[in-house]
């Protein structure tokens, strides 16, 4: 195997800065991994707590909200013979209700989801762009070196 060495100090420099983000790349790459599975241990996690969070829903809150719409109707309904309105309508306001809950949980474990994406792409997005400022580090540092190796070596000569 037949090695390039540099004949010049920002040859030499840069050849460095081309090891360094080849060695770079694997960890980088590693990273996007491990974020990738913890927002899935993540997700993991929360899916069984929406669920329980959901079904105390319908077993705690459903019945009192019943209760209450019953309660409310015998109060309201002076006879048995009279109108049905009042206690449907109340019915009705009690299903919309539940409904308008039902849809505020789902918007907020979508968007739960949708968070938890960004963030994983954010986490990505931030590795690959401290991985270009590393570069770019080490191409101006290099070029400096450089630029002082010259100077010193035209003071010299």
């Amino acid at each position: 195997m037949v090695m390039k060495v540099p004949a010049t100090w920002m040859g030499r420099m840069r050849a460095q800065a081309v090891r360094t983000g080849h060695r770079m790349a694997p960890m980088a790459d590693q990273a996007k991994v491990v974020t990738a599975r913890r927002i899935e241990d993540a997700r993991y996690w929360a899916a069984p707590r929406l669920e329980s969070a959901a079904h105390g829903f319908e077993d705690q809150l459903a019945p009192k909200v019943s209760h209450m719409l019953t309660t409310a109707a015998r109060k309201i309904d002076p006879k048995p013979a009279r109108s049905r309105r009042w206690p449907m309508l109340m019915l009705l306001t009690g299903l919309t209700v539940g409904s308008i809950g039902y849809m505020f949980y789902r918007r907020n474990a979508q968007q739960w989801t949708e968070h938890m994406k960004d963030s994983a792409s954010d986490a990505s997005r931030w590795v690959n762009e401290n991985a270009s400022t590393t570069a770019e580090n080490a191409d101006r540092m290099a070029a400096n070196a450089s630029t002082k190796a010259d100077e010193a070596s035209r003071k010299m000569s």
